[in-house]
């Protein structure tokens, strides 16, 4: 598998066009699998489940697209990883509820090197984390505090969006490093009015974008 790292924000159409083309080549043989780590400018993406009402305010571009999913936000600060990848080669059966499983994994697997405790949560699509505790706190009260936390406590960190076709795949997942939060007010992220955005920054971890590009690419053969 090939991968490639944009150090300047893609244009989404930009992206479309190098994935769509990407697809066809992979389907073909004529090109390798890819991962494309990259920022975009700011913008809104609608995947097909999108629900007019969730968009609240289009201070930004807004790009319908065939991935699945519903309103998400991209921009600086954030790690997009786009993935190609062909599951008739890496699957016995091609599955695609098997492939969204390894997206997820890989992204809480990487989160673990970075001390971030992810997690799935039934009914929800991305991977989820509880936002910080306030100290001091006595340990017991701080375990108990966490084993009550309910659904609507956790903050997304993590987004999955992905189309497929022919049994290739595309698009994939971002991960909030340090965007600007303030951003994803102008939807309803994914759908889910309860709960909220956070990011590496707001939880108090200082990493850049090379940094967790170089634990993705440690982790990727969850892949496989």
């Amino acid at each position: 598998m090939e991968w490639k790292i944009s150090q300047k924000p893609v244009a989404y159409e930009t992206a479309l066009e190098v994935m769509e083309a990407r697809v066809a080549d992979i389907r073909s043989g004529d090109k390798d699998e890819l991962a494309w780590l990259l920022e975009h400018p700011p913008l809104y993406t609608a995947g097909t489940s999108a629900k007019g009402e969730d968009l609240l305010d289009s201070r930004f571009p807004v790009y319908e697209t065939g991935r699945g999913g519903q309103y998400t936000y991209h921009g600086p600060g954030q790690r997009v990883a786009y993935v190609m990848l062909d599951l008739k080669k890496r699957q016995q059966t091609p599955d695609i509820k098997k492939y969204v499983w390894q997206l997820e994994e890989w992204i809480i697997q990487t989160l673990k090197e970075f001390d971030i405790d992810g997690k799935r949560i039934e009914g929800r699509v991305g991977i989820w984390v509880l936002p910080p505790l306030p100290n001091p706190l006595p340990n017991g009260e701080r375990e108990a505090l966490r084993s009550g936390a309910g659904e609507g406590e956790y903050k997304k960190i993590a987004a999955i969006g992905v189309r497929v076709r022919h049994w290739v795949t595309y698009h994939g997942i971002s991960i909030n490093v340090n965007p600007d939060l303030s951003h994803f007010e102008g939807i309803v992220p994914c759908g889910i009015s309860d709960a909220g955005v956070t990011s590496f920054k707001d939880l108090g971890k200082k990493i850049n974008l090379e940094s967790l590009d170089k634990v993705l690419y440690k982790n990727a053969n969850i892949l496989s």
